[in-house]
């Protein structure tokens, strides 16, 4: 092979390897397939395009180990000054502050009728059996003051529909 190919085929690597990463980073999250292959052909272009194999080995072996060394003490130094503190969200969801998980069981409400408070596009607020409730409809706008029927409940969903008449 002549050199310029080498290197076109070099740089074709690494930028198929640049692109890897990024599919990795933004399309299929975790560290899989991509990734490993982004890290295969990125090291492969950076050894085809170096002048020997034995010092381009040794520069990505002291690039990772400066890697290491240098996350181990971003770690140390971020944990001595609060950093991870800082870019955690410190507060707790606490009942008595005003946060309340969803009422576990609404499947009572199945079957039930009452009337739209809100509009509902497809989600909305009603007056169901004298509660008020989050519902959702199956897709259909429904105005305010019509009665609707709860026709499912799957979980802390409400499906409701409109009552013809």
């Amino acid at each position: 092979m002549t050199p310029a190919l080498i290197n076109w085929f070099a740089s074709l690597a690494f930028l198929l390897g640049a692109i890897a990463f990024l599919l990795e980073i933004f399309v299929f999250p975790g560290f899989g397939v991509a990734g490993v292959i982004g890290i295969i052909l990125v090291g492969w272009g950076v050894l085809m395009i170096a002048v020997d194999v034995t010092q381009a080995t040794a520069a990505i072996v002291l690039a990772i180990i400066g890697s290491i060394v240098i996350f181990i003490i971003g770690l140390r130094v971020m944990s001595r000054y609060n950093v991870w503190y800082k870019l955690t969200l410190q507060n707790k969801q606490d009942k008595n502050v005003g946060y309340v998980a969803p009422a576990p069981e609404l499947s009572h409400y199945a079957g039930k009728e009452g009337f739209a408070l809100t509009p509902l596009r497809p989600a909305g607020l009603a007056e169901i059996d004298g509660e008020r409730l989050d519902v959702v409809t199956e897709g259909e706008f429904i105005r305010a003051g019509i009665r609707v029927k709860v026709i499912k409940v799957e979980g802390t969903r409400v499906v409701v529909k409109e009552i013809a008449g």
